[in-house]
Parts: structure tokens; C-alpha cells; sequence
């Protein structure tokens, strides 16, 4: 598969400091929401993307962890930074849903992890396996994030 302008930028970003600061700005700008996190995208490559979420003041809940909705902003930065480096170019997708299980407390810096098996990319429903961890590998939410894959409109 050629390089599309995800894995190009990392490649060209990940050539200076704090590239992966960088790297998470220039996707936080694509769709602005996802700098409410102030995400680090630590790996992206076809089929995975990880995303570093610090625990900090402006993504804590009342009780000083981080709240849930920062977590599922951070899965979703990661899903969708995978599926732009990974869908075949005669392809398009759109998130149809989100099914999280909150199984642990959040109180440390957050991994967010989105992860498909290349050959999944193919017309319909297609699950991506969506997973937060904390920093004892604790996984503390778990799910997954629909896509509706179709063919892009010949033009």
C-alpha cells in the first residue's frame, strides 16, 4: 500500500523533537476536539495506533481520575488515526457507534490503543477493537468502535 498523508506526516515529523507532541497537534487540528486531551500519539501504523493521554487537571472527574469521556475522546483519536493510515484508497469510513466497558479506575497517564486486522477493511460493519490502559498495563476500559466501510464515489 502506497503511504498515505498519515504515515507521511509521522515520517516527516518524527525527525524533530517532541515529534510525537508534533504529530498529535497536526491530527488534533483535523478535527479539533481531540486537542481537548492533549493528545501524544506514540505509534501509528496500518492496522494500530496508540495514544498518550497525561493524567492532568482539565481531564480529572470529581474524584481525580481520568474521566471516563477524555478516555473516550483518546479511543477515538486512536481509531481514527489508524483508519486514516490504514484503509485502502478506494475506500471511505464513518464511525457508526461505541460500546465501552469501564472496568478499573483511571488514575495514571492513559493509553488509549485502537487495533483491526488489515484484511478486515472491506465493505459493511467493521469493529475495531478500542482498549485504555493505565500505567500498570491495568486495562481500564475496553470495546469497540463501528465503522460503516464503503467505496468512495468515482469521481
Amino acid at each position: 500500500m502506497a503511504e498515505n498523508y498519515v504515515l507521511r506526516t509521522q515520517r516527516l515529523l518524527s525527525k524533530l523533537p517532541f515529534s510525537s507532541w508534533l504529530f498529535g497537534k497536526v491530527i488534533s487540528r483535523r478535527a479539533p476536539y481531540f486537542g481537548t486531551i492533549t493528545p501524544r500519539i506514540t505509534q501509528v501504523i496500518p492496522g494500530k495506533c496508540e495514544c498518550l493521554i497525561r493524567k492532568r487537571r482539565g481531564v480529572e472527574n470529581h474524584i481525580g481520575t481520568v474521566h471516563v469521556i477524555a478516555i473516550a475522546n483518546g479511543l477515538e483519536m486512536a481509531m481514527g488515526t489508524m483508519a486514516e493510515a490504514s484503509i485502502p484508497r478506494h475506500l471511505r469510513w464513518i464511525p457508526k457507534g461505541m460500546t465501552l466497558d469501564y472496568t478499573a479506575k483511571a488514575g495514571s497517564d492513559i493509553r488509549c490503543v485502537a487495533e483491526v486486522d488489515q484484511s478486515a477493511w472491506q465493505v459493511g460493519d467493521m469493529p475495531v477493537t478500542v482498549t485504555a490502559l493505565d500505567d500498570n498495563d491495568t486495562v481500564v476500559v475496553k470495546g469497540s468502535i463501528n465503522l460503516w466501510i464503503s467505496e468512495k464515489p468515482s469521481k
